[in-house]
């Protein structure tokens, strides 16, 4: 984390979520420095894949997760502004959504129509990752690229939760898992968002002698 003597103008564009948040003093989890308390209002300088460099109040600076930073309401873009970005419109990631269902539906019907057999089902398939939820007019939907569910409301998307830290890809073949909501968002989506949980087993202790062997017990004579 840096400091910067006197933040003239400083306009918060996010606040940090409820949970508060860790930060580092590069874009390197290797670096770690004072986490950010709950609801503390900053202004977002830069990105960097998931990393977003933020500037707080008092001047001190530090590099979050910039997936999980809840924006502060922005007066409406004019004719000569810029256009809601893709993580404010529903439309693309619905769009996207949309089509790795009907891709998935059509490998589906091929091999129950037995046109296709199990192995190149799987082929066809590999890589798909699709996740979407509607309850009313709210959704919650999976962004692939950047590892992270989305929630909206019908107007406009907002992070809802990540599955990986900063600069961590999405684990390949593994499930999209909901954490706990980053800012003002509703309560947790419905039950197709269940968690699959892979839990190893408890480790054994090691013995400090060889195992123990029952063995017969010598008649009379030795015999």
């Amino acid at each position: 984390m840096s400091f910067s003597e006197g933040v003239e103008d400083f306009r918060p564009t996010h606040v940090v979520p409820q949970e508060g948040l860790p930060a580092w003093e590069t874009p390197d989890v290797s670096y770690p420095t004072v986490p950010l308390d709950a609801f503390l209002p900053v202004q977002l300088l830069s990105r960097r894949g998931d990393w977003g460099e933020v500037l707080c109040a008092n001047g001190w600076s530090a590099w979050v997760d910039g997936r999980l930073l809840v924006s502060v309401p922005q007066p409406p873009p004019t004719a000569t502004g810029r256009t809601p970005g893709r993580a404010e419109d529903p439309g693309p990631q619905l769009e996207r959504a949309s089509a790795s269902l009907e891709r998935y539906r059509r490998a589906v019907a091929e091999l129950a129509a037995g046109r296709t057999d199990g192995e190149a089902f799987r082929r066809s398939v590999r890589g798909l990752r699709a996740g979407i939820v509607i309850d009313g007019e709210s959704v919650w939907l999976y962004d692939v690229a950047a590892g992270r569910w989305m929630y909206g409301d019908g107007t406009r998307m907002t992070t809802y939760a990540a599955v990986a830290g900063p600069g961590a890809p999405p684990v390949p073949g593994a499930p999209p898992a909901p954490a706990s909501p980053p800012g003002p968002v509703p309560s947790a989506p419905p039950d197709p968002l269940a968690v699959q949980l892979d839990v190893e087993p408890e480790p054994q202790p090691e013995l400090g002698h060889a195992p123990t062997r029952i063995v017969d017990k010598p008649g009379p004579g030795g015999a």
